[in-house]
């Protein structure tokens, strides 16, 4: 099977590469031949370069930018063989810096997704996994102690619009052509690394989320952690999020793609744990993994942001035949493993 990654250079575009990679050597009967398109804004080709490294297999890269539409056809039109399928990771994705920033929001997000579903039509391929986000049901979450897919959707930030945007053009788009599918997954907080720790997250300059800001400062590469908000109504007063490993997550995408072959049009599936943290918690667990005091500070709540947000994980066992396996020990072990033995990230 041939498949695109959108943005399969950045943390959970590489980790589903990897895991793709590496379905063959796990006892699948498919193999899968994978090409990444990424603009490496926020991302190093040197994760696909330890992806191969880990998997021994080759990954074709090209540096893409998709909002340049032109670029993008040609990519396509260059393609001895077309692709059976996306799966789209290409996007800014910083709540809230996209409060600040809200045209960049929607100029990349938007405009790169539509040129990308233009050329795939074109090129004939009509299958697509679509990188979401539990941002999109913004406050809904403050009557339910877990979020289901069809609960209300009111995104409270500009990054979350773009996602829930994105989405309403892909339900509208398989109404249209009964020969698109399409897989909406919208997961929580993706944390921890490969178990290798080859690969991992690295943002560039100061992490916006916050396990790879509390693991800079356990690595000493920031001086302290700033909460953002102790008063919500949480147990301890801090936000309480569904926390996800990225390889428990890239099994999800696996597991979205193999689905694409017996959907009819567009299904939304959340992928989470069911199980929240608060930041305080997290706190905790990574100091225990790191054996490093990591200093926080409180400070004002951050304007988007909600108290508790947890998926309801039901669809994505009934639809997907998925669910989460590994906990907040080995995301935090697996987190630390990486960020220890790259300090600097990709950039040594």
């Amino acid at each position: 099977m041939r498949v695109l990654v959108t943005g399969g250079a950045g943390f959970i575009g590489s980790h589903t590469t990897l895991g793709l990679l590496m379905q063959d050597k796990q006892g699948d009967q498919e193999s899968y031949e994978v090409v990444v398109v990424d603009n490496f804004s926020n991302s190093s080709p040197e994760s696909l370069k330890r992806v191969m490294e880990i998997t021994g297999k080759t990954v074709e890269y090209h540096d893409l930018d998709l909002r340049n539409k032109s670029a993008v056809k040609e990519f396509f039109d260059s393609q001895k063989q077309k692709f059976d399928a996306v799966v789209h990771f290409a996007a800014l994705k910083a709540v809230g810096e996209s409060v600040q920033k809200p045209l960049e929001y929607y100029e990349n997000n938007l405009t790169g997704a539509l040129n990308l579903l233009e050329c795939m039509r074109e090129s004939g391929c009509k299958a697509i996994v679509f990188s979401s986000s539990a941002t999109v049901y913004g406050n809904a979450t403050k009557d339910c102690d877990k979020i289901t897919e069809d609960a209300p959707i009111s995104a409270t930030n500009p990054y979350g619009r773009t996602k829930l945007f994105i989405e309403e053009i892909l339900r509208d788009l398989c109404k249209s052509d009964k020969d698109w599918k399409a897989i909406n997954l919208r997961y929580f907080n993706p944390v921890g690394a490969h178990e290798s720790g080859r690969i991992g997250e690295d943002p560039a300059g100061i992490p916006n989320n916050l396990m790879p800001y509390v693991s800079k400062v356990a690595v000493g590469k920031l001086e302290y952690l700033t909460v953002h908000g102790n008063d919500y109504p949480t147990p301890d007063g801090t936000g309480v999020r569904d926390y996800i490993h990225v390889m428990d997550l890239a099994e999800g995408h696996i597991a979205a793609i193999k689905k694409l072959s017996s959907l009819q049009g567009e299904i939304t599936v959340n992928l989470g744990t069911g199980r929240g943290y608060s930041v305080v918690e997290m706190v905790e667990a990574m100091r225990k993994a790191s054996g490093a005091e990591i200093p926080y500070k409180i400070g004002p709540r951050r304007e988007g942001d909600v108290a508790m947000l947890c998926a309801s994980t039901e669809k994505a066992k009934r639809e997907l035949g998925w669910v989460a396996k590994k906990n907040l020990e080995d995301m935090c072990n697996d987190l630390w493993r990486w960020q220890s033995a790259n300090p600097n990230g990709y950039r040594q």
